[in-house]
């Protein structure tokens, strides 16, 4: 990579962009800045146009990522190190990141055209759990994941694309209320499953299950809401030893979507 390519100004128009893209206070999320290598891999996979991947001139340029880039015409530059210092100043500081546009977001129409069940999380809201549900829901075949009461605006959330390592973009990512949930859930003659500690199947019960099926997990303090609860085909629970009050709601999904592998997997 030529050395005129490389950024040496704060006052550079991209870096000015990236400073604003990382503002807390915007609304409406149209460009994202995407960080590290496997994220920015995993966002071109999945088809997210780029503006421009950057890396510190303090190491040379990952050379997959490079050549990934080149295939898919996404620009190149390298950054002054003391410039990305400025940029990451009082946090972890990236040596690889990029500018993308922020694809529509993804509908329920998107989840129904697949045939994967479905994982509906409830008033779950550290974004760490949902990164690690995205990578899981992927992982084991679902179709879709629908966040109720996530508190996020917009899943191009730089929490949410650090926690995913960049698959929010690799499956359909819904943000709904309540009633639009269960509504879609019905539309598609999906059965709701409702996990909780008390459930009345045995969460290894969901490998019998050969039609598609609404997952939905509830938060870790206070469990599924009454809607989902009146809405629901059935609940289930996953035994544990009684000393363990709960699992994390990540582990959780894990374990169910684990049981559903005979039938997620063909499905994918």
């Amino acid at each position: 990579m030529a050395e005129s390519n490389t950024i040496a100004s704060i006052s550079d128009p991209a870096i000015r962009r990236i400073i604003d893209v990382t503002k807390p206070s915007r609304a409406n999320i149209k460009t994202a800045l995407i960080e590290d290598i496997e994220p920015i891999t995993q966002c071109i996979r999945a088809g997210v146009e780029f503006i421009e991947v950057y890396a510190s001139d303090s190491e040379p340029f990952d050379p997959e990522l490079q050549a990934l880039c080149a295939e898919k015409n996404v620009p190149t530059r390298l950054v002054e190190s003391s410039i990305v210092n400025q940029l990451f100043k009082g946090e972890r500081k990236a040596k690889t990141f990029g500018l993308a546009r922020v694809p529509r977001p993804a509908r329920f129409s998107d989840i129904a055209a697949r045939d994967g069940d479905v994982v509906v999380l409830d008033g779950v809201k550290i974004v760490g759990n949902i990164g690690a549900i995205v990578r899981t829901s992927l992982a084991l075949g679902a179709s879709g994941i629908v966040l109720v009461d996530s508190d996020l605006t917009s899943i191009a959330d730089r929490r949410l694309l650090r926690a995913s390592r960049g698959y929010v973009f690799s499956l359909p990512v819904v943000l709904a209320g309540r009633e639009e949930a269960i509504s879609f859930v019905r539309d598609n003659d999906m059965s709701l499953m409702v996990l909780e500690a008390d459930g009345r199947l045995k969460v290894k019960d969901l490998g019998g299950e050969s039609t598609r099926l609404a997952l939905l997990f509830g938060s870790e303090t206070g469990g599924p809401s009454q809607a989902f609860k009146d809405a629901a085909t059935a609940t289930v629970s996953i035994p544990m030893i009684s000393s363990t009050e709960s699992l994390n709601v990540s582990v959780s999904v894990g374990i169910a979507l684990h049981e559903r592998i005979d039938r997620n997997f063909p499905a994918s």
